[in-house]
């Protein structure tokens, strides 16, 4: 039997200890979840959508809880752990609004005949989830196919198991049937298993670039649709003519948010010389009036990395980049000597051989990169294996769309840092992985598109 302990990042104290469930266990698991789908997909989907709207009853019913949580597994200051909480609501509210309109079939003209697309769920659907947002991260992955009449396993993080446990204890409270999704805690070869077994369907995985690696490879193996939403490096462009207080104040909430922890975070702060001085002092000042402490504290704004490790990963980039060439402009220190707490850090007089700017950094780290014209700014933007998000700051909105229209990346945003929006796809391009998450697109990943063809 093995075990292993969740930890608090704040405190470095050990919250519970958890079983790895044995393999045999989570295939019957996996039956159940396939079993009750046969029920499931029989439902229309406005028969589905009244769970939703309990659902999102229940998760602002049990607000302090889950947050606490949160913020107890992974660090997350608690303000933004309660923000989580009511996104997850609304993505629940949006969903029971529009699903049926998302999925509606179609008539296509073609020739003499009747010709219909509709939507039919696949079937059970494996998440690998990550732990930077425990309760968004299943539910913007995970709810769509739900609602569309696919069931659901989920595999989460490890160090989040108490908010895995919690979505599955959720979707129970929410009234939905026994075995529509279930929380498995489980190692690589029962994931595997998993995979490999006729009972899923398809799976999505959101992680790094050689987990996503190798999910995709087993999945394609056994010809199993797949969505990766992997590693970014996103561009956060500060044009000549930006206003910039307001791309201040952005890549600070940009590139510290969550501690840095986020797959669509500006990783790359890119300015054009002109402005370079003005907007650095900008950054600067904002960034240290940040309050760092016990994320449970609700006026904290940084709390701690998500482990240990994470802190020493910061401390090797900034100290190869101080090798390199780079000055610390502010932060570049562990903060207290308990916890895993990093400084907020913004690094001037970069280069591409430091890897602060050419790999992606999963913490409160800014590299500046001076441009002398846009056309540079986009070239550096795109000479990345990566190509998730960005965002452009001008006040020409005419050329912060040109700009945007020559990004490589799935999602652009101009003068608005990078963000999530239930309404609206997610996904990238290149290493940030393939397929999209949200909205009446991402609807349609785990769907078989069939037609049907009626001549008389």
């Amino acid at each position: 039997m093995t075990t292993f302990q969740t930890i608090n990042p704040a405190t470095e104290q050990p919250i519970k200890q958890w079983t790895i469930m044995p393999q045999d266990e989570v295939m019957n698991i996996a039956a159940s979840v396939a079993d009750a789908g046969k029920s499931w997909r029989a439902l229309s989907i406005s028969e589905r959508a009244p769970y939703f709207l309990k659902l999102a009853e229940v998760f602002r019913q049990n607000k302090q809880q889950y947050a606490e949580m949160m913020t107890n597994e992974m660090g997350k200051v608690i303000k933004e752990s309660l923000a989580e909480v009511e996104k997850c609501a609304w993505l629940c509210e949006v969903l029971a609004e529009q699903a049926e309109q998302w999925l509606k079939e179609e008539i296509i003209a073609a020739d003499e005949g009747k010709h219909l697309i509709t939507f039919v769920p696949l079937g059970v659907i494996f998440m690998v989830m990550p732990w930077n947002y425990p309760f968004w991260q299943p539910f913007k992955v995970g709810l769509l196919p739900l609602i569309a009449g696919n069931t659901i396993v989920l595999k989460h993080a490890k160090n989040v198991t108490g908010c895995s446990m919690l979505v599955e204890d959720a979707i129970k409270k929410a009234g939905f049937p026994d075995n529509v999704f279930r929380s498995v805690i489980i190692d690589y070869a029962t994931s595997d298993a998993l995979i490999d077994s006729d009972l899923i369907a398809a799976c999505s995985l959101t992680g790094s670039v050689p987990s996503g690696s190798s999910v995709a490879s087993r999945a394609g193996k056994n010809i199993k649709k797949m969505v990766l939403e992997l590693g970014g490096s996103d561009a956060f462009i500060v044009c000549a003519d930006a206003d910039l207080d307001a791309s201040a104040k952005g890549a600070v909430a940009g590139r510290m948010g969550n501690a840095g922890q986020v797959c669509i975070g500006a990783k790359r702060i890119i300015v054009h010389k002109d402005v370079v001085d003005e907007f650095m002092e900008k950054f600067i000042q904002y960034t240290e009036e940040l309050t760092m402490g016990d994320p449970l504290d609700p006026n904290t704004q940084i709390g701690p990395l998500v482990d240990m490790k994470a802190l020493a990963d910061m401390e090797a980039f900034t100290n190869d980049a101080i090798a390199k060439g780079a000055t610390i402009a502010t932060g570049g220190q562990r903060y207290g000597n308990k916890g895993a707490f990093y400084q907020p850090t913004i690094l001037s007089h970069t280069n591409k051989q430091m890897n602060a700017v050419c790999q992606e950094v999963f913490g409160p780290i800014a590299p500046i990169i001076i441009v002398d014209s846009d056309d540079e700014a986009i070239a550096i933007a795109n000479n990345s294996e990566f190509g998730l998000n960005g965002s452009v700051w001008t006040q020409d909105i005419t050329k912060g769309e040109a700009i945007a229209r020559k990004l490589d990346a799935g999602g652009v945003f101009i003068n608005h840092i990078s963000a999530s929006h239930p309404l609206l796809p997610l996904g990238g391009i290149k290493k940030s992985g393939y397929g999209r998450e949200l909205g009446h697109l991402a609807i349609k990943e785990f769907v078989n598109v069939k037609a049907i063809n009626i001549y008389d």
